[in-house]
């Protein structure tokens, strides 16, 4: 991005960004099961809505896996079907609304594009870049291509860069790579457009795709993701806060650079660690206790010391390691004089819920900063009688869901390699 600092005004509700220092700006975060989601269904109960979050989270898994993950996968990660939160985007001139997968374990900004060889069926229209007048496909000499994980020329006669990407259960997309204009609508002050963004046009794409969203933000670590895509004017730090699942009618919120700063009273913070794929958030996990038991965290397939678990806003539960899943149950059942209840299938440690309970305390002891969880962070009501524990057994994995995170305010600086915690009321942040 050029050095100087420009806004440019493209009307009297939208700020270009290049480049800037000190922006600030928030946008919404919708879960997939509130009223404003594409996805809500209003039929279907808290059983239902809990039973599905739990699907969701063993459907995200395989993509952790190091072993599973190829080259061409792991920055252009983009399966569509599985993550929990949306955001409301635009690409091109004049803009075209898209409704995308907000997921910090993807880099790629995909969309499905016409015209379309073999596209999934989606609810919205596609997006047609002809009619954008600020849409440009990537050369395929350029070094933008050869960086792009996945980017390859599509033969010697085409001059245009493409993507190809296929995944553990057949599905697959191909599109081209190109730049257009990327705009993202805040909820603090003008809506914010980001000129030349890379982002995918999908014209051939089948498999386990969702058609309720049309699209992918992918806001991991790679280099095309949309936080090193904002650039310097965000300066690496995003946050979000993420209400409980009592509230998910109402929207949360993802907030950008020096909205996104968590500070004060309370916070503590942890490192990040660099490690491969760089898509992933990989931080440091060295015990949980529950109540006076603490139990000592000996690693996953991600490794046995530094970046031994990922911390993912797609995953609801927190799933762990099986023979450390199996200590930590122990440990809270131990703790908790609950009668026992029958949940759904999957879930190993529920409890009678006809009145509120007080959970064990649970404290997640990440490197030099203890996360001490609330009631809402380690039981989720399945039904109106019961609720069950929020950690799962998972092979040799290990990701901090998003249920652990509601109601703190979290935030990620790429720069300093830091990510910070602090206890938030979230419908008032």
């Amino acid at each position: 991005m050029a050095a100087a600092i420009v806004f440019a005004i493209i009307s009297l509700s939208t700020l270009r960004l290049t480049d800037a220092q000190n922006v600030g700006f928030s946008v919404e975060l919708i879960h997939r099961d509130s009223i404003k989601s594409p996805f809500y269904n209003p039929f279907e109960t808290t059983f239902d809505r809990v039973t599905n979050a739990f699907r969701h989270s063993f459907s995200r898994v395989h993509r952790f896996y190091p072993n599973s993950i190829t080259t061409t996968e792991a920055n252009p990660d983009i399966i569509v079907n599985t993550g929990e939160y949306l955001m409301n985007i635009s690409l091109g001139t004049p803009s075209f609304s898209v409704v995308a997968l907000a997921d910090t374990g993807s880099d790629l900004i995909w969309t499905q594009c016409s015209p379309c060889s073999q596209c999934f069926k989606q609810d919205a229209p596609l997006f047609d870049p002809t009619e954008s007048s600020t849409y440009r496909k990537m050369s395929c000499s350029s070094n933008s291509c050869e960086n792009i994980q996945g980017g390859i020329c599509a033969s010697p006669t085409d001059t245009s860069c493409i993507y190809s990407v296929t995944y553990g259960d057949n599905s697959f997309s191909k599109g081209d790579i190109a730049y257009d204009t990327l705009t993202l609508g805040s909820t603090t002050g003008q809506a914010v457009a980001l000129p030349d963004t890379i982002i995918g046009c999908g014209n051939n794409n089948a498999g386990t795709f969702s058609g309720k969203a049309s699209g992918i933000i992918g806001l991991g670590g790679g280099e095309i993701s949309l936080i090193n895509q904002l650039g310097s004017p965000i300066n690496g730090k995003f946050s979000y806060c993420l209400l409980p699942m009592t509230q998910i009618g109402k929207s949360s919120k993802m907030n950008f650079g020096s909205n996104a700063i968590v500070s004060g009273p309370g916070t503590v913070s942890t490192p990040l660690s660099e490690k491969s794929p760089t898509t992933f958030y990989f931080l440091t996990l060295k015990a949980i206790s529950a109540g006076t038991q603490r139990i000592e965290f000996k690693g996953s397939s991600f490794g046995t010391d530094e970046g031994n678990i990922v911390i993912d806003l797609g995953t609801t539960l927190t799933l762990l390691p099986s023979d450390f899943y199996s200590q930590l149950e122990s440990a809270m059942e131990s703790q908790f004089n609950g009668i026992r209840a029958q949940g759904p299938k999957g879930f190993n440690l529920c409890y009678v819920a006809i009145h509120e309970f007080e959970a064990p305390e649970v404290t997640v002891h990440f490197a030099n900063a203890d996360v001490k969880l609330k009631t809402l962070n380690i039981f989720v009501n399945v039904d109106d009688s019961t609720a069950c524990f929020a950690f799962s057994p998972a092979q040799n994995i290990a990701i901090y869901g998003n249920l652990a995170q509601m109601n703190f305010l979290i935030g990620y600086d790429t720069k300093s390699q830091t990510v910070s915690f602090k206890s938030t009321d979230c419908s008032k942040n």
